[in-house]
């Protein structure tokens, strides 16, 4: 009962709002909602798509759900408009699929409510997935307010679903159904892959637009001296970037001031790496299904006993950053492993810190398996950006980032994993090896950038009538 009157006095509200509002309002070529229906903290496409819009002067309602911090980049500019969705709690009584609906009903009357409350977009730009019930709305609020609806595909919705029901799931097949009928109402369509463009096209009669993922223009190598501060600030927090030796204390102005990796003079300032330094190893993930850490835990636990035995490899630092549901599982599992010459932790870092630990980190590990085998890890996009080679578990359109034996390593298993990482540290911190080697690749090939390719790509759509 209570539902039903939730829905009632629901339904009233937006009646009364698309009367005052969904006629016409003059012009809003200029006025771009970008929207979200997730974490605007932890959506860096579309944040650099609201950054790109807004230093070519449109001005940017960035619509989503309140939580991560966006990068100071968004927070600073003038042209961009942080619109939350209301948050609401999710029903766990009865049936997984009565709350399927209830949550994809509250959802439609936040988001709806939402949409036109904002300044008239002549544009809106939609993040799918997650697209159910993102799509059917902001479709209807385009019809009614005469906007045009760009959708860009990370990837598909129903696949991500089918991770957790399985393919034949009565709700898997009604999301895709209806992510392939109000996909084809958008009047453009961007994607993240040509694998998905020709998919999008063959099985939804979507024609879509590929824009690669890019990194932005603070993805890049850290200098030494940003990179002990950045040591020094998260040894605060984290043992593993503590020194490991700990000297005599000195007076003051004498001596070093040390992280695990670097050590600065504190008369000259001068930074060094120190010789005997672990290994920094960065994976980032959004701890989901699609992921599997399990790999990568496995493949440290080999190179564990090969140092144990007395290989020529050096002690490790794995840092795994990010937040999601199956973090504390993987805690879990990290807490009860023994280790003396790996040390794992897993911050959740600042977004303007992330670049800076990529772009100091020795090697990148990336678990991402597409759901679709369409989509592309944008953290190795983030990493490449940084010069950080890549060891990446292989999938259907993989090749399309990674080249093996170019800028990184694919692998498919623990064990192979364990090879590459036993391969590429041999005698770390040596400057020859093929970790070297990918990492000058990357530094001399021509790397576009998200700006760059956006204003070739996706700019065009904004300016035709």
């Amino acid at each position: 009962m209570a539902a039903l009157l939730w829905l009632a006095l629901g339904g009233a509200l937006l009646l009364v709002l698309l009367w005052r509002r969904a006629r016409p309002t003059g012009s809003g070529g200029r006025a771009v909602a970008v929207v979200v229906l997730g974490d605007l903290g932890r959506s860096p496409r579309m944040q650099y798509h609201a950054l790109s819009l807004a230093r070519r002067g449109f001005r940017v309602a960035f619509v989503g759900y309140a939580g991560t911090k966006p990068h100071n980049d968004i927070l600073q500019n003038e042209n961009i408009r942080i619109v939350h969705i209301p948050e609401h709690k999710t029903w766990q009584v009865g049936p997984k699929v009565f709350q399927y609906i209830a949550k994809a009903i509250i959802q439609t009357v936040l988001l709806l409510y939402t949409m036109l409350k904002i300044e008239n977009p002549g544009y809106v730009l939609l993040q799918n997935p997650p697209g159910l019930p993102s799509i059917a709305v902001t479709w209807a609020v385009c019809l009614l307010r005469e906007s045009k609806l760009i959708i860009d595909w990370h990837n598909y919705g129903y696949t991500i679903m089918s991770l957790t029901h399985g393919d034949r799931h009565p709700l898997v097949r009604i999301a895709k159904w209806y992510e392939e009928l109000f996909g084809r109402l958008s009047n453009y369509n961007l994607c993240v892959t040509n694998a998905m463009k020709e998919d999008l096209e063959a099985n939804c009669n979507i024609k879509a637009i590929t824009l690669y993922d890019k990194p932005a223009s603070f993805f890049k190598e850290t200098p030494l001296s940003d990179q002990h501060h950045l040591f020094m600030k998260l040894c605060k927090e984290y043992v593993p970037f503590k020194a490991r030796f700990v000297a005599e204390p000195t007076p003051p102005g004498d001596g070093n001031e040390e992280s695990a990796f670097t050590q600065r003079e504190v008369r000259s300032g001068r930074v060094t790496r120190l010789r005997d330094r672990p290994a920094l190893l960065v994976s980032s993930t959004s701890w989901t299904e699609d992921e599997d850490f399990s790999i990568l835990l496995k493949a440290l636990e080999e190179y564990e006993r090969y140092v144990s035995d007395g290989m020529k490899l050096p002690p490790l630092v794995c840092v795994i950053t990010g937040k999601g549901p199956l973090k504390e599982y993987y805690s879990k599992l990290m807490a009860a492993m023994q280790f003396q010459h790996v040390q794992i932790c897993t911050p959740w870092l600042e977004a303007e810190d992330y670049p800076l630990l990529l772009g100091s980190a020795d090697l990148g590990v990336c678990l991402h398996k597409s759901s679709s085998g369409l989509d592309l890890p944008m953290k190795v996009v983030d990493m490449f950006g940084c010069c950080l080679p890549v060891c990446a578990v292989h999938f259907r359109c993989l090749h399309e980032l990674v080249k093996h034996e170019v800028n990184g390593l694919i692998f498919r298993d623990s064990s192979e994993l364990t090879g590459q990482l036993k391969m590429l540290l041999w005698e770390f911190p040596t400057a020859e090896g093929k970790l070297s080697l990918f990492r000058s690749n990357l530094r001399t090939a021509e790397q576009s950038r998200w700006d760059e390719s956006w204003e070739r790509t996706v700019l065009p759509l904004f300016s035709s009538s």
